[in-house]
């Protein structure tokens, strides 16, 4: 490893232009503020750091509310062996040959290792992910959560959870998949079931606790196989999955999104393409993966059930008695696997600006039968990832609070929250950052060039005093 962390060192030696800092410091009532604060110290938003530093965009800090090692899903509430995403995929590198996901792996484990991989364990995925963190040092603050973001004079201010206010001209949130809303427990669930007796697929869950128990499982997406092969293999005694569809989906649109005209250009699109692309790619779903289902259907004790909706949910006596279509099911606990709403202010970052950001429904009115109302409530954003405004003119801040979540995909198409866009979505938002202080500091740059005075050519640069055929000695006050 050592040898690599050299070879990365060198590759960004070489790449290092332009070098000089661009951005002039600033501060309000002598509070320095941040140029950019990111929210979230997992995979989009440790990219994003470092596509803004190779860009000399270095006053920025990320902070994240979990513990340090904790960051992000994959060694908290992931519970795939693998990714779901192919090897070869590659994202927070940002095209630096000797930081990609190959290149620290074989530097690990070797490339015969590499050869024969077929996914990267998401543990693996997470350590490389620290490695990356390390070797470029990221400047990243645990512990620290964002519970608001309001305005305080020209800049952005974001509360901490400890009391602490950071001003920042720019933030980025980077919160992942529910970043712009909540993971979605019905209310049948939550008003008559004990909380000891649920749990949702992005908790954490006593699964040992599980052993010999009746678990019923909601949800036909990876994550709800995933929590139902964890039960099994901690020895749960049987285990239902139950899927509102008839038919699980078998086509994957996210393998045909990995490629780079979509995943670079789609944001460029007029509405109305956009919306029909969007509007089909939900309507396909994903598929779990194959080894996932194979996961489960290892273990005899496990069942699927297609067409089968959770309607109502009730305890009788100890037993977890759920209604569905005919009938009804006994479970000992149940997890649930729905999803997740789209809901600014269910986001306590997103609180005070909730009602004033638009949606889609506030932006594109669809063709008559192309209506979709979860589609309709996700964020409309500009092209560079930042909030729009309900009413315009009413809150210009929303300019500088960019949307690097799941939330964004309507918009952008895959963004932060996915390693598939992860490349192309970090370009985007850099370069749209980049050129927002820019236009911002326009005067201030042209100033600066004004009283730009420092001479290349020099009395020194001359020799014998400067003269030469048809040249006159250059003296210090040329």
């Amino acid at each position: 490893m050592t040898e690599l962390n050299a070879r990365v060192r060198a590759d960004l030696a070489c790449l290092d232009y332009p070098a000089k800092p661009w951005l002039q410091p600033q501060s309000l009532d002598g509070q320095p503020v941040l140029d950019v604060l990111i929210i979230g110290a997992g995979q989009g938003g440790l990219a994003t750091a470092f596509g803004l530093m190779r860009e000399k965009i270095t006053n920025i800090l990320v902070v994240d509310q979990a513990p340090r090692g904790e960051e992000g899903v994959w060694t908290t509430f992931a519970r795939m062996v693998t990714l779901r995403t192919p090897k070869h995929v590659s994202g927070p590198d940002l095209g630096v040959g000797s930081l990609t996901p190959r290149a620290w792996y074989e530097a690990s484990f070797g490339h015969a290792r590499w050869e024969g991989l077929g996914k990267i364990p998401r543990e693996v995925w997470q350590a490389y992910l620290d490695w990356y963190r390390q070797v470029l040092n990221l400047p990243v603050r645990n512990d620290t959560g964002i519970v608001g973001i309001a305005e305080q004079g020209p800049f952005l201010a974001a509360t901490t959870d400890k009391g602490e206010l950071l001003l920042a001209r720019k933030i980025v949130l980077a919160t992942g998949i529910a970043g712009s809303g909540a993971w979605l427990i019905p209310d049948f669930i939550e008003n008559n079931l004990p909380r000891a007796r649920y749990g949702h697929t992005s908790e954490p869950i006593d699964f040992a606790a599980l052993a010999g128990k009746r678990v019923g499982v909601l949800g036909a997406g990876a994550s709800a196989f995933d929590n139902a092969a964890t039960a099994l293999e901690a020895g749960a005694g049987r285990v239902q999955l139950c899927v509102r569809r008839r038919r699980l989906p078998r086509v994957n649109p996210y393998r045909w999104m990995e490629q780079a005209g979509f995943l670079s250009q789609f944001a460029e699109l007029p509405d109305l393409m956009r919306w029909r692309f969007m509007r089909h790619i939900f309507t396909m779903n994903q598929p779990p993966p194959p080894d996932t289902v194979a996961r489960c259907a290892a273990f005899p004790q496990f069942s699927a059930h297609p067409g089968t909706p959770w309607l109502d949910a009730r305890m009788e006596g100890d037993e977890i008695r759920i209604a569905v279509p005919g009938g009804e099911l006994a479970f000992d606990f149940v997890i649930i696997g729905a999803g997740f709403v789209i809901d600014a202010s269910r986001r306590p970052e997103l609180a005070h600006f909730a009602p004033m950001i638009a949606t889609w429904a506030d932006h594109f009115a669809p063709p008559e039968g192309e209506e979709d109302p979860v589609l309709a409530s996700y964020p409309y954003l500009t092209r560079s990832f930042a909030f729009t405004e309900r009413t315009p003119g009413q809150v210009p801040a929303l300019a500088h609070l960019y949307n690097f979540t799941f939330g964004a995909m309507p918009s952008m198409g895959l963004s932060g929250a996915s390693i598939s866009g992860l490349k192309f979505g970090v370009r985007r938002l850099v370069n749209a950052i980049c050129r927002d202080f820019f236009l911002e500091d326009a005067e201030a740059s042209y100033l600066s060039l004004l009283d730009y005075q420092e001479p290349e050519l020099t009395p020194d640069s001359w020799p014998d005093g400067g003269v030469g055929p048809g040249l006159a000695p250059l003296t210090a006050a040329d």
